[in-house]
């Protein structure tokens, strides 16, 4: 397994020098930030993303407040379990970093010297933006594209091979998919809980005006009402 990718002949390692080639026409300043956004960048904006989506659904409250939250605990939990993962899909397949087996490449990132394959950045970025994406389809399908940006940036650092990268967003798109369900189950019913707390209720419905829609008055309708996807 550690042999995958090892051939210079291999579309892998074509489309890796094709998109790291960039690195290297592209002026010293663009690498730094790009090095930035494929580092720390992209991982901020979906966390800024599911933050943001939280603090609209609070503040709209209604019926489908508890769930919409619940999902978007779940991005982040889904983020960490891909991750965990990811740890013996890694160590078994023991895939060297592509600049340690390739020469050439314009590495914008020192010090990786853990395996490649799968990759973590793609894995997190994808479960958040699909656990977003179980939420509100709207912003959802935004950090879905981030996500892809960011495996394409990994492999434009040199760091990843393009292979590392889909099979990142595989893993990340199954784990959050595939275990929303019994997630949902358990989070739903402890999201309602909080919203009935005089303490914690805030964190799931804010003081919109939906929230306090009086008995026998009609309820406002639209596309903004419902965002949950899932």
């Amino acid at each position: 397994m550690a042999g995958l990718a090892d051939s210079g002949s291999n579309p892998d390692v074509d489309l890796l020098y094709d998109i790291n080639g960039l690195a290297k026409a592209a002026p010293p300043w663009f690498d730094r930030i790009m090095e930035f956004v494929g580092e720390f960048g992209l991982l901020f904006a979906l966390l800024a993303l599911v933050m943001w989506c939280w603090w609209g659904v609070r503040q709209r409250g209604g019926e489908d407040a508890a769930p919409t939250v619940a999902a978007l605990v779940w991005a982040p939990l889904a983020a960490g379990i891909a991750v965990l993962v990811n740890v013996p899909i890694r160590e078994f397949v023991e895939r060297r970093r592509p600049f340690l087996d390739h020469e050439g490449l314009e590495v914008l990132v020192d010090g990786k010297t853990d395996y490649s394959f799968v990759s973590d950045h793609a894995t997190l970025c994808m479960a958040l933006a699909v656990g977003l994406f179980l939420a509100n389809r709207r912003l959802g399908v935004i950090g879905l594209v981030l996500g892809v940006v960011g495996g394409f940036i990994r492999v434009y650092m040199g760091v990843h091979y393009p292979t590392d990268v889909v099979g990142g967003l595989a893993l990340g798109t199954a784990v959050a998919l595939l275990l929303s369900p019994p997630a949902m189950a358990l989070l739903t019913p402890l999201m309602r809980a909080i919203e009935q707390s005089r303490r914690g209720g805030w964190l799931v419905k804010g003081n919109g005006t939906e929230a306090r829609v009086t008995p026998g008055e009609a309820r406002p309708s639209g596309p903004e009402e419902r965002d949950l996807a899932a």
